[in-house]
């Protein structure tokens, strides 16, 4: 039985700040829809943390439902998304966008990013096409922070994507699904408030950074997406009990909880990095945030899985994968403690 588990950053409940929130107002009737007090309350804390003012808050469920929802709200029905080939609206969510009728178009990503020039070829090659009406306009971006291999975009990387952006009549949104994550990270120099000058859209995700479920969607600018809370409904998104919702933002962003909560995954994660270092493992992608990536073999993963839970993330071989680790807020030394001997045993 694995006795270490690293399968993800949302395989434990909630912070006990939040789960504390929650049990306090168990019984308090609350408004349904997130029109209570507590989520009025929550989105007034994140428009404070993300210098956005007059900003619009929208608290959904989960990381695939909000992409799906927020780029159809984005997007009119002949226009596609930009993406990575890498990301996640790419790869592990099941054709969810283009369920929602929008095709995902994507370029190569380099070291989990997209960049300016690869997107300005991709739209300069649809306006220079003379058969572009029998084509799909792109008329978004979609990048992740920290990217699907655990990647930062820098402050001059993300401006120079909303150059590309603007000069195409685009919007840049951002799914921070891991946002704390790349908040405590050291080389991180990307904040909320930049994310709200830079980014049309971006959400500040809970489901992996201390909550039991949810993302919170910030839209800078009121009125960019109109009827966006009917959207939601019309997606099946809009969760009755809301307040369920807004109850864990208020506890994250009180006194700074949800900028503090990464800290640890981070120097447990670099422990691991350093360990894997240490001992001659395979790194293929060098993550600097809470995901570690490292090659084994069959023989390895069999042993290793004795003690320790780990993801797998692809086949490099017949007889290799890589695997993935990831550490988050739950994360304890004594856990990276077990692991890192295990691995010495390999």
């Amino acid at each position: 039985m694995n006795r270490y588990i690293f399968w993800s950053d949302y395989q434990n409940g909630a912070h006990p700040a939040v789960l504390s929130r929650m049990g306090k107002l168990n019984q308090t009737p609350l408004a349904g829809y997130g029109e209570d007090e507590i989520s009025a309350a929550a989105r007034e804390k994140l428009r404070e943390a993300c210098h956005c003012p007059d900003g619009e808050v929208f608290f959904l469920t989960g990381g695939t439902q909000t992409n799906a929802v927020v780029l159809d709200a984005l997007l009119a029905p002949y226009q596609g998304v930009v993406a990575a080939d890498s990301g996640h609206i790419s790869v592990h969510e099941a054709g969810a966008i283009e369920y929602g009728r929008h095709k995902v178009l994507t370029v190569p990503h380099k070291d989990g990013k997209v960049t300016a020039q690869a997107v300005e070829q991709l739209c300069s090659a649809y306006w220079e096409d003379g058969n572009r009406a029998h084509m799909v306009m792109p008329g978004a971006l979609y990048i992740s922070q920290p990217t699907e291999l655990g990647t930062l975009y820098t402050k001059e990387e993300l401006t120079a994507l909303r150059r590309v952006c603007d000069r195409y009549d685009m919007r840049l949104y951002l799914d921070g699904a891991r946002l704390a994550y790349a908040l405590a990270c050291g080389l991180n120099d990307v904040y909320l408030s930049d994310l709200s000058r830079l980014c049309h859209v971006f959400y500040v995700g809970g489901t992996k950074c201390g909550a039991l479920l949810g993302e919170a969607v910030v839209i800078p600018e009121p009125g960019l997406m109109p009827h966006f809370f009917t959207m939601v409904k019309q997606h099946g998104a809009l969760l009755a009990k809301g307040s369920l919702l807004g109850i864990q933002f208020d506890a994250l962003f009180t006194n700074g909880l949800y900028t503090r909560i990464g800290f640890p995954a981070i120097v447990l994660a670099n422990q691991i990095r350093y360990c894997l270092k240490e001992n001659g493992f395979h790194q293929p992608i060098i993550s600097p945030t809470n995901q570690i990536f490292v090659t084994l073999s069959h023989s390895q993963q069999e042993r290793l899985s004795e003690t320790v839970g780990f993801g797998f993330w692809e086949k490099v071989d017949e007889d290799h994968d890589i695997i993935r680790l990831v550490t988050s807020w739950s994360t304890t030394p004594e856990m990276v403690d077990g692991l890192c001997m295990a691995l010495e045993t390999l």
